[in-house]
């Protein structure tokens, strides 16, 4: 596939230093992508699995499927919310750079399709390394789901507290009539979200309209973090659809098999001239 330079970007000021553009069928690159597996967070309704992940006409397909099977992790009488569930009644991937791809600074770009029925939760995500969450750095370049019933497009930033597992948020969440009332087909439609990150501040756009700024000068970790702040060392890539769960709300299970496509993630490093 060629590079199409987005508006405002230049083969001059930047250099395109890392790309997935998912142009052979079959599985993703072992090199670069990992997997999540299982029930992993957010008492989510999906199991995690390799299967649901699969290239093809030039797409990253990531798809959520109304299956059941007995959970294998199930333990009677477990207090840990996935394992009280004895069977999996949807199944669903995660994609991960972790250990693989990380980076530090610069535009990274994801060109894609979501799924926007009852239950969805696709997001486009990173972590960092080193600390565990949420003093290792979360950017949400995006989430979508409901919100008392009603669907937003979330760009957020979190990182620690002194409070062990508890996040500090810088959250924007933008209703998704805002993007419907423009274009009744835009759920049909691909689109570009992109992340510019610098020394100084993380700015999230989706399709060049800016969603979100958060300066580093905020960032600052607590006390759990030892006062790091976690946006000055690189992060890793997520790709994941969720269902349900803490923030996806009800489920339609009339809208199986759910699709989220991927056509490419980009990454970018500003050129400096000497």
């Amino acid at each position: 596939m060629s590079i199409l330079w987005p508006p405002n970007l230049t083969a001059e000021e930047w250099t395109l230093v890392w790309s997935e553009e998912f142009n052979s069928d079959g599985q993703p690159d072992s090199a670069v992508w990992d997997y999540e597996q299982g029930f992993v967070r957010n008492h989510e309704a999906q199991w995690y699995q390799a299967e649901n992940a699969f290239q093809r006409d030039g797409l990253l397909v990531i798809e959520a499927r109304r299956e059941q099977k007995p959970n294998p992790t199930y333990r009677e009488g477990s207090r840990h919310w996935g394992q009280q569930r004895p069977t999996i009644d949807y199944t669903s991937a995660c994609m991960t750079t972790q250990g693989k791809y990380s980076f530090l600074y610069g535009r990274m770009e994801v060109c894609a399709r979501i799924p926007t029925a009852g239950g969805a939760w696709p997001a486009i995500w990173t972590l960092g390394s080193g600390m565990e969450w949420p003093s290792c750095g979360e950017i949400d370049v995006m989430e979508f789901y409901r919100i008392n019933g009603v669907p937003h497009i979330l760009a957020n930033v979190a990182w620690g507290d002194d409070q062990r597992y508890h996040a500090v948020w810088n959250s924007r969440r933008v209703p998704f009539i805002h993007f419907t009332q423009r274009d009744a087909d835009w759920a049909q439609r691909f689109h570009v979200w992109r992340m510019d990150w610098d020394e100084t501040a993380i700015r999230l756009y989706l399709d060049d309209e800016q969603l979100n700024e958060v300066s580093l000068s905020t960032t600052i970790n607590g006390r759990i973090g030892r006062h790091t702040n976690p946006f000055t060392r690189p992060q890793y890539i997520l790709l994941n659809l969720a269902l349900g769960g803490d923030n996806g709300g009800t489920i339609d299970d009339t809208a199986f098999p759910m699709r989220y496509e991927i056509d490419y993630v980009r990454v970018y490093q500003q050129h400096l001239n000497e």
